[in-house]
C-alpha cells in the first residue's frame, strides 16, 4: 500500500505506541475475505445507520480500510483517528479526513459531534477499557451510537492474538457489561466467523510450533487468490445476526433514552 503525504495528517496529538502489530497492516487489503465479510456483516447489520448518519467517525482508523470500504460503497466519508502515524501514513481512505489524535485530549471541536463512532477492532488492544469508552462518549452526540468489532470466545485466545497485542476475545456477556459499567445498552448484535471457528481451532495449534516474528503472517495471510475466494465463500455460510457462535462478535452500543 502507497504512502501519502503527511500534510494530508491533522496532528492534534503527538503520534503514540498502540499494542498493535504493525505487519498486520501489509496483510489487511481491501481484498482480504476477512476484511471483506466484516464490511458484508457491517453493511447487514448498520446500513440504515450509515445512511442516516450526519457524522461518522473511525477511531483507531488504522491504515483506512473501513474509510475507504464506506467511501466506496456508501459514498460517505469517515473521520479517522488514530496514534498510530505508521498506518495513517500507509491509508487506503481516498476522501476521508485523518487525524493523529489522542481521544483522551478531548478537544472542544468534536465534543458531541458525531453520530455513529466506529471502534472496530480496538477494545482488544486495550489495557483499561472503561475510559476508552468514556472518552468515546464525549465525541458522540446525544442519541449516537458506537458500533463495535471484537475478536470473539477467550477458548480462541492463541499465539497469534499475543502477536497482534491483544489483551482478551470477547463474549456477549462480558462486552455488555463494558456498555453497562459506561452507562450504554448493547442493541442490535451478532457473532459472526461462525464458519471459520474450525479453522482457528487449527491456527491456535498449527501457531503453537511457528516463530514469533513470523505469527502474524502465518495466521492472517489468505494464502494466495484462490484460498482467498474460497475462504470468502465459506465464511458466508451463515446467517446474520446470529448468537450462536463465531470468531468474532459484532455490536451497537446504544445510550438508554
Amino acid at each position: 500500500m502507497s504512502g501519502i503525504d503527511t500534510g494530508r495528517i491533522r496532528y492534534l496529538s503527538p503520534p503514540g505506541a498502540v499494542s498493535m502489530g504493525d505487519d498486520w497492516y501489509g496483510l489487511a487489503s481491501l481484498d482480504h475475505f476477512w476484511i471483506r465479510r466484516r464490511f458484508e456483516v457491517l453493511c447487514r447489520m448498520a446500513d440504515g445507520l450509515i445512511r442516516q448518519a450526519s457524522a461518522i467517525a473511525d477511531v483507531g482508523c488504522g491504515h483506512g480500510i473501513l474509510q475507504r470500504q464506506i467511501e466506496d460503497h456508501f459514498d460517505r466519508e469517515v473521520t479517522g483517528f488514530d496514534l498510530n502515524e505508521l498506518a495513517l501514513k500507509q491509508t487506503a481512505s481516498r476522501t476521508s479526513p485523518l487525524c493523529c489524535y489522542d481521544l483522551f485530549q478531548r478537544t472542544s471541536e468534536y465534543q458531541g459531534r458525531f453520530d455513529l463512532i466506529f471502534l472496530f477492532d480496538v477494545l482488544e488492544h486495550l489495557r483499561e477499557v472503561d475510559g476508552f469508552v468514556n472518552a468515546i462518549q464525549f465525541h458522540l452526540a446525544p442519541r449516537g451510537k458506537i458500533l463495535i468489532n471484537v475478536p470473539a470466545f477467550q477458548s480462541l485466545w492463541s499465539k497469534y492474538d499475543e502477536a497482534a497485542g491483544h489483551f482478551c476475545r470477547y463474549n456477549i456477556d462480558t462486552l455488555s457489561r463494558v456498555a453497562q459499567r459506561n452507562g450504554m445498552t448493547v442493541g442490535t448484535w451478532s457473532y459472526w466467523g461462525l464458519p471459520l471457528t474450525p479453522l482457528l481451532i487449527l491456527r491456535k495449534l498449527w501457531l503453537m510450533g511457528q516463530a514469533d516474528e513470523k505469527i502474524i503472517s502465518a495466521g492472517f495471510s489468505s494464502r494466495g487468490p484462490a484460498m482467498n475466494s474460497l475462504l470468502l465463500s465459506l465464511s458466508r455460510c451463515e446467517p446474520v445476526p446470529q448468537h450462536l457462535l463465531g470468531s468474532s462478535l459484532m455490536a451497537i452500543f446504544e445510550r438508554p433514552g
